[in-house]
């Protein structure tokens, strides 16, 4: 049985926690004494702590986050009732910042301010030699060169089946005020050969998918250039590389080198987060919106890099139109996402000084979402809650591509149309969430020929158009007639439709 257990609940159990790999990678000598326990948000607490107490440890370490920071609570609470004895040591971005009356910060033991890669150690080397520690502990900086990677951790299972994150790199030059990366500076490198010799070693070993957290990618040109041509010169086919891109900054060396990807194996997730000049001094975000264009447009004509776009609703300074105007200007950029994001007020972000004055709004709840500002009222914000989601099932699913620029094909404005429609949807369904697709398409079509006026024909043959790319049989149920059904043996390729029978 270990003495130590690093636990924490994931989001999704397809995320295999990175933070939880550091601490087990830095234990040293401890490291045979301890074990990992990872879970999802969606078990039931007294299953979480029933399996943590049956390894019975002598110390638990929860890796606390905005979006587990309730549940991982919960756990603890029971656990500290059944076997006190058991010390609770707690970390991560959620407890580092603004600890004091922190319901979870009174439940653990000890919490870990910073990053903890060698403090966690520290801390449980005190506490198995019956050591006094303080209740906050305050972790330096690591400095990365002595850090030890955590890739030999993640398990045959985990290559096959999880999302594998690894980093270059951690910090951000920036200071966009609603981002607690704003809050780590300056950047600091991993060594970079050291660094390519694991990635190395997780290719060797069967992965195919990487995830980099690095905040920056493209900061540093000499280390992203070498990153990228190492990626080419191991190439394999069903690789995918998702990197976090400064969108304003892609030279020519970039561009040669990303241009020699396969179509689909780049992800570039691009925080543009807003257009709006006023909202973009407010949280001291610079960007040049010229070369941000022109840099998308290379992306989309060029390469077949897939772009995942930020925007944030909820910006001290901003309102909706201004929102839908910079909606509008980046669906003209042709992104292949576009994620709409309400803000957020995490613990130790500067944001919280234009609170007074734009009239910022937050839930006293994780994950801490605005619920009105000066310039948006909260049943706007509510609408706007409900476009994020619409979009999302609409627009970044990829099953109405085709279909939905049907909307503002006759218009100007892409959000009025999506806005309108979100409008609509909410009216008729009154749910959000549990949507099937058959219900959507056939939400989407109605809402296009009765309220957008566009002909049935054309409405009917999108939707078979993109029912068929997504890989599904026939036509939709409310689309089945004679008609239909020849149009939808006219649109496959000819192979394929001798087989097709009504």
């Amino acid at each position: 049985m270990p003495d130590i257990v690093l636990a924490t609940l994931n989001a999704k159990y397809i995320h295999a926690s990175f933070g939880l790999r550091y601490l087990m990678a830095n234990l040293g000598a401890l490291e045979s004494r301890a074990a990992i326990a990872e879970f999802d948000i969606n078990q039931r607490p007294l299953e979480i702590v029933e399996r943590i107490l049956a390894m019975q440890p002598r110390i638990v370490g929860f890796g606390v986050y905005i979006w587990n920071t309730v549940e991982t609570a919960e756990v603890i609470s029971a656990i500290k009732r059944i076997a006190p004895e058991v010390r609770v040591i707690i970390g991560g971005p959620e407890v580092s910042f603004e600890t004091e009356g922190q319901a979870i910060v009174k439940l653990a033991d000890h919490t870990i301010t910073g990053e903890a890669d060698f403090a966690f150690a520290e801390a449980v080397t005190e506490i198995l030699a019956e050591r006094p520690l303080p209740r906050i502990i305050a972790a330096p900086l690591p400095k990365l060169d002595a850090v030890a990677f955590p890739y030999r951790l993640y398990s045959e299972h985990d290559l096959a089946h999880r999302v594998i994150y690894v980093e270059a790199s951690r910090g951000c030059p920036f200071t966009c005020e609603f981002c607690l990366s704003s809050l780590d500076i300056p950047v600091r490198a991993f060594p970079l050969q050291p660094f390519l010799a694991e990635m190395k070693g997780l290719i060797d070993r069967g992965a195919r998918q990487f995830k980099f957290v690095d905040r920056t990618f493209n900061l540093h040109l000499p280390t992203s250039t070498a990153i990228l041509q190492f990626f080419l010169d191991h190439w394999i086919d069903g690789m995918f590389v998702h990197f976090e891109m400064i969108p304003d900054r892609l030279p020519d060396q970039l561009r040669t080198l990303i241009a020699r990807f396969p179509a689909g194996a780049l992800q570039f997730e691009v925080g543009i987060q807003t257009f709006d000049e006023l909202a973009s001094q407010n949280i001291s975000r610079r960007q040049n919106l010229e070369r941000l264009a022109d840099n998308f447009r290379f992306l989309r004509e060029h390469t077949g890099v897939h772009i995942h776009a930020d925007l944030i609703v909820g910006l001290p300074g901003e309102g909706i139109e201004s929102f839908g105007r910079g909606f509008d200007r980046l669906v003209a950029l042709r992104p292949q996402e576009i994620q709409v994001g309400i803000l957020k007020r995490l613990r130790g972000t500067p944001i919280v000084r234009h609170d007074g004055e734009y009239g910022m709004v937050y839930a006293e709840r994780p994950p801490y979402e605005i619920l009105k500002t000066r310039d948006i009222s909260f049943p706007d914000m509510q609408r706007m809650r409900r476009f994020a989601r619409y979009w999302d099932l609409m627009g970044n699913s990829g099953n109405f591509t085709g279909t939905l620029p049907l909307l503002w094909s006759d218009g100007p404005s892409p959000f009025a149309a999506m806005l309108a429609l979100s409008d609509w949807l909410w009216a008729t369904l009154r749910r959000t969430h549990e949507i099937a697709l058959l219900t959507l398409a056939e939400s989407l079509h109605t809402f296009l020929v009765t309220n957008v006026g566009i002909d049935r024909d054309a409405a009917s043959e999108a939707i078979i158009r993109d029912w068929q790319r997504i890989g599904r049989k026939g036509v939709p149920a409310f689309l089945d007639t004679v008609e239909n059904v020849e149009t939808a043996r006219r649109l496959q390729p000819k192979r394929q439709a001798r087989h097709q029978t009504r």
